[in-house]
């Protein structure tokens, strides 16, 4: 029932307007252009307000691993061209891309005719089209991801789409995750062909080929390094075609069956997906749907439709766009009983399937799956957003608790750290931990993929889960001394701080910081800017007792040069009022510490001949 009343999927209006436009026919004219005048290039064209950029799908791929070992880490090839791809860290692997296509894009964004003739289109144009077919495609790809991270580095208005024909997959899943996160999945439509070998290829691992499947070794080159892609249909029997073709096909069937075990380094499609067949174009945006379809389309065509059709995108387009703006049909004769029904039968329909029940059922549930698998993610963020609701009364009585103690004078962290066995206090200690028990969840979510990837970046986000932990940190602290968990495991920074505030600290990082936004304050902050600060202030003052008792002239140097650091940072925090006021209040734990500072430092005025000789005045290194 939730499904039935929800939309159609947004990818099939995406489908509907591609086909319904002269995007996809223009573009692909431009690569058809690449392809004819500018081999192992590009070619720049203007069209009003809009610029092309078609890169050749006829390209020379050098430093191709035969065992199919081609993955590289994109930031340690690139030179800092897709800093906005950044690795995400806790455990997933870096952004890896195929590195003889990254090293192909790299040697064309090297060329000062690309980069002049790149920055014209650029000045000219409020959208650039970057487009490519086979090889082509995935160079531009690389080119709109370099695009997308310079605009974002200059805040600039230029759209940008990148539209591919009959594209190899470029990179890992973590690849997918950081265009995601960047919110670029939109800005990429991947065209499809119906039984098109190429997107499909590097579901292989030459790694496991046999010696007996040569033939293989000999496609694979052929496909990446042959001037005449079309050349295969004459340089290979019927039967290295056929064993060809089966080969692939198992390949991605036991990709397709076994997607939850594919390692990661395993290449994984990002974007959306344009599938076309002489019936029409149907437009997939979950990876692990795409996959599904590159199987189920491809397991009904053939060994010479799977090169031949790599070949005919200029028909396909045409007609795909044709077949899509006519009325079509339910081939049952019957009309479903929902809209929902209605979308998925279109779609099937479109997919050049329908009638064939061993694959067509397979793949009414795989469109349903990327249905559900779409909208769950943003349904679980809103539904989020109505707990994050909830759960503001108990932020709001922590908040009334620090504002009593503000009052009062004193420091809310040693307030709690010091309660007895008040009903308000209990109140307080409760409300925290339902606090954690919330943005743990979140966190949890987010590590299995439950919520949108760029979640983390969403400004609501970012500030809620900062404000919370500005606000709850130093009590867990205050929590974490008062039970004398320092004894038992150490000090709070290193083996007590929660994951939770190390997430949102990388998430405040990252985030987009506005001009304006280093603005000196005239007035103490409402809350302590580090959220550590206490359990700095702790570490400190067992510094100053060990110092006090301290006999060694070199174990009292390092107490006292610890104890000098934390001096500069404080005194940095207080006077550019990063603390709220609570860290300066009379009797605070911070206060005692400065007392505690001041009465060593007299008493160790006359330093003995032994004690190092920085120690006098003490400059911090």
């Amino acid at each position: 029932m939730e499904a039935e009343a929800s939309m159609f999927e947004t990818s099939e209006m995406l489908a509907g307007f591609l086909a319904s436009t002269s995007l996809l026919s223009d573009s692909w004219r431009r690569c058809s252009l690449a392809n004819t005048t500018a081999p192992e290039s590009f070619v720049v064209d203007q069209a009003g307000d809009m610029g092309y950029v078609a890169f050749s799908g006829i390209q020379t791929l050098t430093g191709l691993h035969p065992d199919g070992r081609n993955l590289v880490q994109l930031h340690s090839f690139s030179n800092g061209l897709f800093a906005s791809l950044r690795d995400h860290g806790d455990g997933e692997e870096p952004v890896m891309v195929h590195g003889a296509m990254l090293r192909l894009f790299l040697s064309i964004y090297n060329c000062h005719s690309f980069q002049n003739q790149f920055i014209a289109t650029m000045e000219k144009s409020k959208v650039v089209i970057i487009t490519g077919h086979s090889i082509g495609g995935t160079t531009a790809s690389l080119a709109a991801l370099w695009l997308l991270s310079y605009l974002q580095s200059v805040s600039s208005s230029l759209s940008v789409l990148c539209i591919t024909f009959g594209s190899p997959l470029l990179g890992n899943e973590s690849l997918s995750k950081a265009i995601l996160r960047e919110r670029w999945g939109g800005n990429f439509v991947h065209v499809v062909s119906k039984h098109d070998i190429v997107p499909r290829l590097l579901f292989t691992s030459l790694g496991s080929f046999t010696m007996q499947l040569s033939c293989l070794v000999q496609f694979w080159h052929l496909s990446m390094t042959s001037p005449e892609f079309g050349h295969l249909a004459t340089q290979l029997t019927d039967e290295e075609k056929t064993e060809i073709y089966h080969f692939v096909l198992d390949r991605v069937a036991a990709a397709t069956m076994a997607q939850e075990d594919l390692h990661k380094s395993s290449y994984r499609p990002f974007g959306s997906y344009v599938f076309c067949s002489e019936d029409g174009a149907i437009c997939v945006e979950n990876s692990a749907a795409i996959i599904w379809m590159l199987y189920l389309m491809f397991k009904t065509g053939s060994a010479n439709s799977s090169i031949e059709d790599h070949l005919k995108y200029g028909d396909i387009v045409g007609k795909a766009s044709q077949q899509f703006l006519k009325r079509r049909s339910f081939t049952q004769g019957v009309l479903p009983d929902s809209c929902y029904e209605v979308g998925i039968s279109l779609a099937l329909e479109a997919s050049g399937i329908v009638g064939q029940d061993c694959i067509a059922t397979p793949a009414k549930e795989c469109l349903r799956m990327a249905k559900r698998m779409g909208r769950t993610p943003n349904l679980n963020s809103a539904t989020l957003a109505i707990g994050l609701a909830k759960v503001t009364p108990h932020r709001a009585q922590i908040e009334w608790y620090k504002a009593s103690c503000d009052d009062q004078m004193c420091s809310y962290y040693d307030s709690f750290k010091l309660r007895g066995a008040s009903r308000r206090d209990s109140r307080v200690n409760m409300n925290r931990i339902k606090l954690a028990q919330f943005w743990d969840n979140v966190i949890h979510m987010l590590d299995t993929n439950q919520l949108p990837y760029d979640f983390h970046h969403r400004a609501k986000w970012v500030m809620a889960s900062h404000s919370y932990k500005l606000l709850v940190e130093p009590l867990d602290i205050a929590e974490y001394y008062r039970t004398a968990m320092n004894r038992a495991k150490g000090h709070y920074l290193m083996h007590g701080r929660e994951r939770r505030y190390e997430v949102f600290e990388r998430w405040w990082r990252e985030r987009k910081v506005p001009d304006n936004d280093n603005k000196k304050r005239t007035k103490y902050a409402g809350l302590t800017q580090d959220s550590c600060f206490w359990a700095r202030v702790e570490e400190a003052r067992e510094w100053l007792e060990n110092a006090r008792n301290e006999k060694d002239a070199h174990k009292l140097a390092q107490l006292w040069e610890n104890n000098q650091r934390f001096e500069l940072y404080a005194t940095r925090l207080v006077d550019s009022k990063e603390v709220s006021r609570d860290v300066v209040a009379k009797n605070s734990s911070y206060g005692l510490w400065v007392e505690e500072w001041k009465e060593l430092k007299s008493r160790l005025r006359h330093i003995p001949p032994q004690f190092p000789d920085y120690l006098n005045g003490g400059v911090v290194p």
